[in-house]
């Protein structure tokens, strides 16, 4: 494989002389390093601390808890859990203890589960509650190396068992953990085919931590919320940047029903998110400025216009004139203030990756003075790989390469990369571990360009190219996210491989169905909407304001209405709130089929 002209590199982040060299070091170094609240979690209707010198201590009782049941440095220790603060402190506690983290998805089936387990060896798993006990019951004949399953409520009577074990053990085991040991195995959420296991050593996190050192700004006691599943990598460095760097973890309560007013109650500094919470803050605020009347709408776009004129001026260096500073705090009093309460009012930036975000939403909320910073990472790169930053934002692009990571074209547009964040391999898969690499860089599978301030853009996916009959490559993810922009849209499905045209399976909003069938004419039950005029008409405009963006080839000619949304409990979305492409296709395909008769 030949490299096309680019490649670019920045110099990496220099360490500092007391710097741990394991997770489990740098965790039981933050009790010193730090003070203040470790995590923020709500129990019994209040908001509750615990600081980093009481998060040291859970998770040496923790991990002399998993020594007293024979667990050794290096064993596995799988984690099915959703995200919670128990969640943190048993990882940390694993850690310590110097075992392998295995953390499995909550929404997994029991199949799926037992597939982890087995693949990995695990000898130990912790479980949430008596519906993921149920699951593991399920397998557990299939996981012959599996000796412990120990429910999270047994935490308590796990740290009292420890007690018997002398504490300086600890000390003895992660002054034999090496650097190139491997930290965790996180198991691709996978869209096609069984997951892969990714191993990620412990100085690959820290090369993690250290690139984003010092281009994340945390400023006096931040605060970071964490509702991400963390199972997956983001999630998980996130987590770990948090203790590294003495940040505050508020957790989210649970209920995908309720996070935007966790959010608001949490009120984060920090917010790392997938590209749907920040598509339906905005579908929330655009919506209410169109029910309000033609002044109130006026008035919204007025305000929109003057701070993204601000924002202009200060990205330019330029102080804005008096009359626009006056004509910005009272657009900004009226309009804009009330946007970043929807963050809970003390938001400094906030972090999308995983899935392309729309242009529009980025500018939309940066008017409003919420600055969203577009990344781009991969499990097999821990996470990391580019960032825009406050210092170097473009938006449209997932910034530049960080500190330490090289990044070079293919000559076929895709993505490679080398660097000291780059995994170790995929678990018992040699086979697959050398497909993924070539002479030394990593084959990310997605396609890319580079402009010529070293800013990279993903423009696609090579596995989820649709080629259609007239041989034009196309890459559906900027269509769908272009479609999801529209308030009534929740996902959006683009098919057309080997076809003439495009054409598009797209599911309503539930949240929005009332405002819709309203509108519309017609009774607010989405499973029948779907085919009334007034819907199909109003979801037409949507589809022709976002085909206006794209040459005739990209445009969807046709569509479907799927009578639900997607979801993770059908098993149509990754817990990233990706859609499962090739499940969605196999799943509808007839509705597909009649988008192309006549």
């Amino acid at each position: 494989m030949t490299t096309a002209p680019f490649s670019a590199s920045a110099p990496a982040p220099a360490r500092g002389p007391a710097r741990a060299t394991t997770l489990g070091q740098m965790i039981l170094a933050a009790s010193e390093r730090h003070t203040g609240a470790a995590l923020r979690f709500k129990r019994d209707g209040a908001w509750t601390d615990l600081g980093f010198a009481e998060l040291t201590t859970h998770a040496r009782a923790i991990a002399r808890g998993l020594i007293a049941l024979g667990i050794r440095p290096g064993d596995r220790v799988a984690l099915l859990c959703s995200t919670r603060p128990e969640w943190t402190l048993i990882d940390c506690g694993a850690l310590v203890a110097g075992t392998t983290v295995v953390p499995i998805y909550q929404t997994n089936s029991p199949e799926e589960c037992g597939y982890v387990l087995a693949h990995s060896g695990a000898r130990a798993v912790f479980c949430e509650d008596d519906e993921q006990l149920a699951k593991i019951s399920a397998v557990r004949d299939d996981c012959p190396e599996l000796e412990h399953v120990i429910p999270i409520g047994e935490l308590a009577a796990l740290c009292e068992r420890g007690a018997t074990i002398d504490p300086a053990v600890i000390d003895e085991i992660q002054a034999a953990v090496a650097p190139d040991d491997i930290a965790t195995i996180i198991y691709t959420s996978g869209t096609t085919g069984p997951p892969k296991g990714c191993m990620a050593s412990h100085a690959n996190f820290l090369a993690v931590l250290d690139m984003y050192e010092g281009l994340v700004p945390l400023g006096e006691e931040p605060v970071i919320f964490m509702f991400l599943p963390l199972a997956h990598s983001l999630a998980r460095v996130v987590q770990m940047f948090a203790i590294d760097m003495g940040a505050t973890l508020a957790f989210w309560q649970g209920d995908p029903k309720r996070i935007l007013d966790d959010v608001v109650e949490a009120r984060p500094t920090h917010f790392p998110s997938v590209p749907r919470v920040f598509e339906k803050i905005h579908s929330k605020a655009t919506s209410t400025a169109e029910e309000a009347g033609a002044v109130k709408r006026a008035l919204f776009g007025w305000a929109l216009a003057t701070g993204a004129r601000v924002r202009e001026a200060e990205r330019a260096g330029r102080r804005p004139g008096a009359l626009l500073r006056g004509r910005h705090a009272l657009a900004d009093r009226l309009v804009l203030a009330k946007i970043r309460a929807l963050f809970g009012g003390e938001l400094r930036l906030a972090m999308t990756g995983a899935a392309p975000i729309a242009r529009d939403i980025l500018e939309f909320l940066d008017a409003c003075g919420v600055i969203v910073l577009e990344g781009y990472g991969m499990s097999e790169t821990c996470a990391a790989a580019t960032l825009n930053t406050l210092d170097a934002v473009r938006f449209g692009t997932v910034g530049q390469p960080l500190p330490g990571t090289e990044l070079a074209i293919a000559g076929d547009g895709e993505i490679l990369m080398r660097g000291p964040h780059v995994f170790t391999g995929y678990y018992r898969d040699p086979e697959a571990t050398d497909a993924t690499f070539t002479d030394g860089w990593l084959r990310s599978g997605d396609l890319g360009e580079v402009d010529e301030h070293g800013f990279v853009r993903i423009t696609g996916r090579k596995k989820d190219l649709i080629i259609t009959s007239s041989g034009k490559n196309i890459a559906p993810a900027n269509i769908e996210a272009a479609l999801r922009e529209s308030r009534w849209i929740s996902q959006a499905v683009v098919y057309g491989d080997n076809r003439p045209y495009l054409v598009a399976l797209i599911t309503l909003d539930p949240e929005e169905v009332p405002a819709l069938a309203a509108k519309a004419g017609c009774e607010p039950d989405i499973a029948t909407m779907t085919g009334h005029p007034g819907v199909r008409a109003e979801i037409q405009a949507a589809v022709d304001e976002a085909n206006a963006r794209f040459a005739r080839i990209e445009q969807i000619k046709r569509f479907a209405l799927l009578g639900r949304d997607l979801s993770l409990g059908d098993g149509d979305l990754t817990p990233t709130l990706k859609v499962k492409r090739n499940v969605v296709a196999e799943r509808h395909s007839r509705e597909f089929e009649r988008l192309y008769e006549s």
